[in-house]
């Protein structure tokens, strides 16, 4: 499946899983999409290994507060700790979640990302996985969790961690080829 003519948006700020951005990147990348770094500020974001250790950056190609839903595709959500903790904070972030889900376009988020779903208030009545130590907010918020490796229901394909970036890079790719 080819992704070509298909513009992806990754939604990150400092602290996100490196692998969890990275990876899906160059794997968008390799399917022929144009992949773009939204962030809260211009520059560049720092990632963390195992949500403990800085380790290397990404350049900024927008900023949320710029961005605009309708000039992407699909959206992918990266983990990490921090990552969604700070963007669940900024109206903007979350504003631009809710408008992929407003227009019914695919999401996809890994590990900690699903946070920032809570914020946005698209998770009730939704099948979906995460990391299990965000389980409980989750099931809070209404979602049916589940402990699988990836699990998509209508536009949202979410996954659990790093080990299971290949299913999660596989299945975002088809879904967002569609």
């Amino acid at each position: 499946m080819k992704l070509e003519n298909k513009k992806i948006a990754i939604l990150a700020t400092n602290g996100y899983e490196r692998s969890e951005l990275e990876k899906p990147m160059e794997a968008l990348k390799n399917a022929g999409a144009t992949v773009e770094i939204i962030s809260l500020k211009k520059g560049e974001i720092k990632g963390m290994e195992n949500d403990s250790e800085w380790s290397g950056s990404v350049k900024v190609d927008d900023t949320v507060a710029h961005a605009d839903a309708a000039d992407y595709d699909a959206l992918v959500l990266p983990g990490g700790v921090l990552n969604p903790d700070a963007l669940r904070g900024d109206e903007d972030a979350v504003a631009f979640v809710k408008d992929f889900f407003m227009e019914n376009k695919p999401v996809a988020s890994i590990c900690h990302g699903p946070q920032l779903l809570i914020e946005a208030e698209v998770v009730s009545g939704r099948t979906l996985t995460s990391v299990s130590i965000i389980s409980k907010d989750l099931k809070n918020a209404g979602a049916n969790w589940v402990d699988e490796q990836v699990v998509t229901e209508g536009n949202l394909t979410t996954s659990r961690t790093p080990d299971d970036l290949d299913a999660f890079n596989e299945r975002i790719i088809e879904e967002f080829s569609k």
